[in-house]
């Protein structure tokens, strides 16, 4: 990834741009490049001659304006005033109209061919229908996360109002869009049914890692923190089984990323005794995330069974596969889908034997291997970036009137050629982003 550098005017100015089908990529949820998915999408389309500019929020030392590699980034201070659902309310309200002036901002460079709104929030449908009733812009609508029922998961015994406000806004947003590009075959689902998409309207784009780039490292040991394992991510009561109820004080924890549970998760691991075992480094650079994974035995997808994860994709389990790590996840549709055989799976949302689980696994080295190599052949062979891209860029160059373009796989080297046969494209969800974690596993 090259430097964030910011552009002496605005970004994506400039004559050589203009022949070039323009593409504005809307963001509320994670700043870019730190969403993975977005960024993914961002340099696909660059690759294949699209002009491409973001509006985001800022991260922590963003610049408002800057080009990287390509890309013309337009942030907005974020806001989040809390978890409640005003507080999100709130937010999106702030969050909408900070978009909105980037917008009108990024367009002084010319029209928009299309616009991309990635949820959640389901709110940015009406700029799509301004920009179509001014430009003749087309709207694609990348399809995240599930915002009724991530109401229902985070509030279950909320009022029904603001969930009947949620799919009216879903809704809208799918009547709005030109096409819908789902992230699994469940969105996808829902999106025909709920949403009322002719299926050639919808196409499935899973959240790929790159093989090419997430893939194992040599190990560092000292993460290690001279115990005979470390195991990655979150699950903060599993580990307070792990080491006080098995016994098992040879096993590090280490839970990357931040969000709006962190503190809580801090909190619980003090309330366990658990200080000297687990590390909450919060959000890390991709560099730590290497060495970690490259360092762990066993990956951790500890998402409960609810309304909204059963039917999501992680993102963290497919990064754990990349890296070639067996997975420990609760039993959930589309886990299942993106895992089969490298992953065990505990029913019932059970955390003592999802600790069991883990224990079983850290004894089994053969096991371990077999799963992990498992694991990353589903990348590398049938799920990763480089299948799914080619039906991403599609997407575009049939609503641009482009001819399709020729699709090319590059993979590692050290990993045994795939063709480029159209079956593995068409299998395509969660962007389920590891800043907000589960406090409760």
């Amino acid at each position: 990834m090259g430097p964030m550098t910011p552009p002496g005017g605005d970004p994506g100015q400039g004559s050589d741009d203009q022949a070039r089908p323009r593409v504005l990529i809307i963001v509320q949820n994670l700043p870019v490049p730190f969403d993975r998915r977005v960024w993914l999408e961002c340099r696909a389309l660059t690759a294949k001659g699209y002009d491409v500019s973001v509006v985001c929020p800022k991260g922590k030392g963003d610049p408002a304006r800057a080009v990287l590699e390509g890309v013309s980034l337009y942030k907005y201070r974020p806001y989040a005033p809390g978890g409640s659902a005003l507080g999100f309310v709130v937010e999106y309200v702030y969050s909408f109209l900070a978009t909105a002036w980037l917008v009108l901002r990024a367009r002084r460079a010319g029209r928009f061919d299309v616009l991309q709104a990635c949820n959640p929030p389901d709110i940015f449908w009406p700029i799509a229908w301004w920009l179509r009733r001014r430009d003749g812009s087309r709207f694609v609508f990348d399809h995240h996360d599930l915002c009724p029922e991530l109401y229902e998961s985070r509030f279950p015994d909320g009022r029904r109002a603001p969930l009947q406000g949620l799919l009216a806004l879903e809704r809208a947003t799918f009547r709005t869009a030109d096409h819908v590009i789902s992230t699994n075959a469940s969105y996808a689902a829902i999106a025909r049914d709920r949403g009322g998409k002719a299926a050639d309207r919808v196409t499935v784009v899973r959240t790929g890692p790159d093989p090419t780039r997430l893939r194992r490292a040599e190990p560092v040991p000292a993460l290690r923190r001279g115990r005979a394992h470390l195991v990655a991510y979150i699950a903060v009561r599993a580990a307070g089984h792990i080491v006080h109820d098995l016994g098992r004080e040879d096993v590090s924890f280490t839970f990357m990323g931040g969000g709006d549970c962190y503190d809580e998760l801090v909190a619980l691991v003090r309330e366990l005794h658990l200080e000297a075992y687990v590390e909450l480094p919060g959000r890390v650079p991709d560099q730590t995330v290497v060495d970690v994974l490259s360092t762990a035995d066993v990956g951790l997808s500890a998402d409960p069974k609810n309304p909204l994860n059963d039917v999501s994709t992680m993102n963290k389990t497919m990064e754990y596969m990349a890296f070639g790590l067996p997975v420990v996840a609760f039993d959930l549709k589309e886990t299942r889908v993106s895992a089969d055989d490298a992953a065990v799976y505990v029913a019932d949302n059970d955390v003592t034997a999802y600790a069991r689980a883990v224990v079983a696994l850290l004894d089994d080295e053969g096991t371990r291997a077999t799963m992990g190599a498992a694991g990353r052949a589903r990348i590398v062979r049938e799920l990763g970036w480089p299948h799914q891209e080619a039906a991403y860029v599609a997407v575009y160059d049939r609503l641009v009137g482009r001819p399709e373009q020729d699709r090319v796989i590059v993979l590692p080297r050290d990993d045994e050629a795939v063709p480029a046969d159209d079956d593995a494209v068409a299998v395509g969800n969660d962007d389920r982003p590891v800043a907000r974690p589960q406090a409760e596993v």
